[in-house]
């Protein structure tokens, strides 16, 4: 871990010497609106306090954040330290000289600790060039009390088909209890998120083995018909608005039965603090259906540096804080151990206060560990990846994807005519990028 030392403060306490330097060091962070972010900028005070240097936060929500990020990294533009990226961005931008490598991690700091599938993933050749703040995978949640009282049971993997059956008799709008809530807001990382993985299980792929578009495929557009079918009949109205925060948001306040979606949201479910339904909620494995495989990702939210910034140490001091042994300890004894940032470190799940406090500690560190990135889909495919390709191209192929599903899912467009239009933009794409001629 990396320290300031102060030399001297006055008795109206002015700092002088090195200090007085180090005080008017400036951090530019960006980061994502999700609540474990909020709750780091809530006690990246007590750093500022200690270390002396100021923080300047731009919290965003994700696609904003990605856009920004994204433009200025490319661009060498220099307006971030710290910036939050993820498995996606981080082995990418890693090869192509964009990020800081993490090489020089301090002993204290016990690199060893990271879980190795996360590790991995935040890697390019084998040199981690951004360090996990949290990470998950996706499960099931639902509510044990709507389900008991409607006379049903929740297998440990359910099928599609059965959430969907699920939905419909547990769907109550009276009441403003919807069947179930899922991702609509388009984006790569929002309702593409969870769509990759109904295509996956449903035996699709996104591209096949020469590099052609396979989402127009018969495969996929039926996981996407049940996709709009699901969220228009069951849904809360209004879904192709609500993204990861806004669904959260909902299942807390009780108002959905059912949601698939990140595991580290189960932090905030089960603290009663947060959550009206902490009491109340069930946990399952993501569904499968044709496919066993590839039905729930691997993500790491991560903290790194771009090789633009000027201030490469102390932006490397500050990631080693936020994500050290002693900042979870922190989160847990201020917080509460159920809402720490989960999914990082083997320590965290030896650690008796938080596997007490949260019920789905083990389940969650059971989907990491057992998520591929390669061995995921029915039918053979070219990339890496389980719900998004490790391409470069990605994000411009699967943000228009993800527009054309939100089309999809408001009426404008055919499920058929959607995915034919992204088919054949993504097939624009990578012909221009000498993936084929």
């Amino acid at each position: 871990m990396r320290f300031w030392k102060f030399m001297a403060t006055t008795a109206v306490g002015v700092v002088v010497g090195l200090g007085a330097a180090q005080a008017e060091t400036t951090l530019t962070i960006a980061t994502v609106n999700n609540p474990d972010m909020v709750v780091m900028q809530k006690y990246s005070a007590e750093y500022e306090a200690e270390k002396g240097v100021k923080l300047n936060w731009l919290v965003l929500d994700e696609n904003t954040l990605r856009q920004r990020v994204t433009t200025d990294i490319a661009t060498n533009g220099g307006q971030f330290d710290i910036i939050t990226i993820g498995a996606y961005e981080t082995p990418i931008w890693g090869k192509a000289g964009w990020l800081v490598p993490f090489d020089d991690l301090p002993a204290d700091y016990d690199a060893e600790d990271m879980l190795p599938t996360v590790r991995d993933a935040l890697s390019y050749e084998g040199k981690l060039y951004s360090v996990p703040f949290y990470a998950e995978s996706a499960m099931t949640f639902y509510r044990k009390d709507l389900f008991e009282k409607a006379g049903l049971t929740m297998p440990d993997q359910p099928t599609w088909q059965q959430i969907a059956d699920f939905a419909a008799k547990l769907d109550d709008k009276d009441n403003d209890i919807h069947g179930i809530c899922v991702r609509g807001l388009p984006g790569w990382g929002e309702n593409l998120a969870l769509v990759g993985l109904m295509a996956n299980v449903f035996g699709g792929v996104q591209f096949d083995m020469d590099w052609h578009s396979a989402v127009n495929s018969d495969n996929w557009k039926e996981a996407v018909q049940f996709y709009v079918d699901l969220a228009n009949n069951y849904g809360p109205p209004g879904v192709v608005g609500n993204g990861f925060n806004e669904n959260l948001a909902l299942m807390s306040e009780g108002k959905c039965a059912m949601w698939n979606d990140a595991t580290v949201a189960a932090g905030f479910l089960f603290d009663p603090k947060r959550s009206k339904v902490a009491d109340k909620l069930g946990l399952a494995q993501m569904p499968i259906e044709k496919w066993n495989k590839g039905g729930a990702w691997l993500w790491a939210w991560a903290l790194g540096v771009p090789s633009s910034s000027q201030q490469v140490d102390e932006a490397k001091a500050f990631i080693e804080w936020a994500t050290s042994k002693g900042y979870i300890d922190m989160i847990g004894e201020k917080e509460g151990w159920v809402t720490i940032p989960p999914g990082t470190r083997k320590s965290t799940y030896e650690n008796q206060n938080y596997l007490d406090a949260a019920p789905f500690a083990k389940p969650t560190l059971a989907a990491i560990e057992n998520a591929s990135l390669v061995d995921n889909t029915m039918e053979p495919k070219p990339y890496a990846g389980i719900n998004f390709p490790l391409i470069p191209e990605m994000q411009a192929i699967n943000n228009y994807l993800g527009q054309q599903v939100a089309a999809a899912l408001t009426g404008k467009m055919s499920v058929s005519d959607a995915l034919d239009d992204a088919a054949a933009n993504a097939d624009r794409v990578l012909q221009k990028a000498g993936y084929y001629k």
